[in-house]
């Protein structure tokens, strides 16, 4: 019953793409003097996803419909575990950068990515899968590089062409490591990777900074019952730590200060409390908190000696941060029922916003929100529920440049995905071009044309993939040659090719529509590759 709506939904879009093919050609200049009703659409279209008041189906553009009639391959690959050694036929793509679950449409017309594609189809230990690669070129001597970590592409559609030439719709998989790379005797590029092992995400950091239960059950020394964690919630005998394990586990010294990093923050609830009285503790001078700060970045850097660099500065910048706190509490007094209300503070390492920072859950829902407020579409809800799906599904189609995409697909680890992710999206306001940093568009500026997002992959017809970002406005752009029908990505739009009015590179295309009835009038698709890696 699906196959047959979803069959009866693609016929549908195909009449409405030959509907449009149709269309008289009418193209619309681009005029900032537009009516006022134009300037009311363009105010509902920025930033927003496509919608009942389109004209033109976010959908057509997802299926890549200028590549023609391409088949089902039918064959579908299992996962492969992490750390298994391959070898695959490689596709090395400049200004592209793969991402697993997402779409990439290939045409093959070079000898040999054509041999590399046939030797994809024909091989046993992974068949139809070849390896995605981003190609770049070296800002200091100009020479061709490759990265090191890519992702394995499944061939899902295919098409030959009577050139020899092959159309072919692919999907992301796995990100592997490159090993070595070579070219086989029939002049396809191979490689051996290892497909990196993702790690599972975690609901809290507490596998990293131990399990413990509150001052008081310690004090009280009431053993294995249940207990708060770190993280407030209540758990059982696996969640907590006796006195004896914590005394164990954690040396004096350190336990002295996560007790006072809790004590200072939790003090902010007693601002208004009486002066300190004599059973009330001291917990020392501001030179003894500064040092204390100091001391605490180092403990928590210790405990994640064994993460990637990203997690040790983040944890030296938490240990700043309660630090900072304390010298602004300093002087704040300590109520009488203060100490009694210490004992009810769970004596984890950390409190539980620090917690969050590491929670990937409560990072994915953070990110789903801002991208639901940035972008409005598609709804990241149902994903904030799959953190590790969630992180790769936002990197594939935030707007951002190539090589920032290429970092975000080389960090291990869902939460420092998903922190890099948010520092993104709260910076990112405007779109420079590479070239000479002139701003060209804004956040507000962006337009989801593709129900994959505001920015997607796309081929043309000599076999170059770009990677475009959609937007409704952009401004030091000039347009050069005549608009063309053939082979757009937009079904009921042409192309026309643009560059920057500055240093005059190729920036990407205006989209004009053919018709009056169809909305957006025009719009515009930057390349990422030629956007500035400074979007602030």
């Amino acid at each position: 019953m699906d196959h047959d709506l979803a069959l009866e939904r693609e016929r549908h879009q195909m009449e409405e793409i030959r509907e449009l093919d149709y269309e008289e050609l009418l193209v619309e200049e681009v005029d900032g003097n537009e009516s006022s009703d134009d300037d009311d659409a363009n105010d509902h279209f920025r930033g927003t996803s496509v919608s009942a008041e389109f004209a033109f189906d976010p959908c057509l553009a997802s299926l890549h419909t200028y590549l023609g009639e391409v088949e089902d391959t039918r064959s579908r690959m299992a996962f492969l575990d992490g750390g298994v050694l391959l070898n695959l036929p490689l596709f090395y793509l400049e200004g592209v950068v793969l991402f697993p679950e997402a779409t990439l449409p290939l045409r093959v017309i070079q000898p040999n990515f054509v041999a590399a594609l046939q030797r994809a189809l024909k091989q046993a230990d992974a068949p139809y899968t070849l390896g995605v690669v981003r190609a770049y070129r070296d800002t200091v001597d100009g020479q061709m590089r490759f990265a090191t970590t890519g992702t394995t592409a499944e061939i899902r559609q295919l098409r030959r062409l009577d050139d020899g030439s092959l159309n072919v719709l692919t999907r992301g998989q796995q990100r592997f490591r490159l090993r070595r790379r070579w070219i086989d005797v029939e002049g396809a590029p191979c490689g051996e990777v290892q497909i990196i092992q993702e790690d599972s995400p975690l609901r809290t950091p507490r596998d990293a900074v131990g399990r413990l239960s509150t001052v008081r059950n310690l004090h009280t020394n009431r053993g294995f019952g249940a207990r708060r964690s770190g993280h407030g919630n209540e758990v059982g005998d696996s969640d907590t730590m006796s006195e004896d394990s914590f005394s164990s586990e954690v040396p004096l010294s350190e336990r002295r200060l996560s007790e006072s990093a809790l004590a200072s923050s939790y003090c902010c609830s007693d601002t208004n409390d009486a002066s300190t009285s004599g059973e009330d503790e001291n917990f020392g001078s501001e030179s003894d908190h500064k040092s204390e700060g100091s001391n605490l970045a180092n403990s928590i850097g210790s405990i994640h000696s064994d993460d990637s660099n990203k997690g040790v500065n983040a944890s030296l910048e938490i240990g700043q941060e309660v630090a900072s706190d304390r010298k602004i509490h300093r002087n704040v007094g300590w109520g009488k029922n203060s100490v009694s209300r210490l004992r009810e503070v769970p004596s984890a390492f950390w409190p539980s916003w620090v917690y969050r920072m590491y929670d990937s859950y409560h990072l994915a829902q953070q990110v789903a929100d801002m991208w639901n407020k940035i972008v409005k579409a598609p709804n990241m809800d149902g994903l904030a529920r799959k953190p590790d799906l969630l992180s790769f599904h936002i990197a594939s189609k935030m707007p951002v440049s190539e090589s920032t995409r290429q970092e975000l697909l080389e960090i291990d680890g869902v939460s420092y995905r998903l922190r890099r992710e948010i520092e993104l999206l709260e910076s990112f306001d405007r779109v420079r071009c590479k070239t000479c940093q002139t701003v060209i568009a804004r956040r507000s500026d962006m337009l989801v044309m593709s129900s994959d997002g505001p920015l997607g992959a796309y081929v043309n017809p000599h076999g170059f993939v770009h990677e475009v970002m959609t937007l409704l406005e952009a401004k030091d752009l000039i347009l050069v040659g005549h608009p063309v029908k053939k082979y757009s990505w937009f079904p009921g739009y042409v192309w026309t090719i643009t560059y920057c009015a500055t240093c005059e590179t190729q920036m990407g295309w205006l989209f004009s529509a053919t018709s009056k009835a169809l909305k957006p009038r025009s719009f515009w698709g930057i390349r990422s590759s030629q956007v500035a890696d400074d979007m602030s």
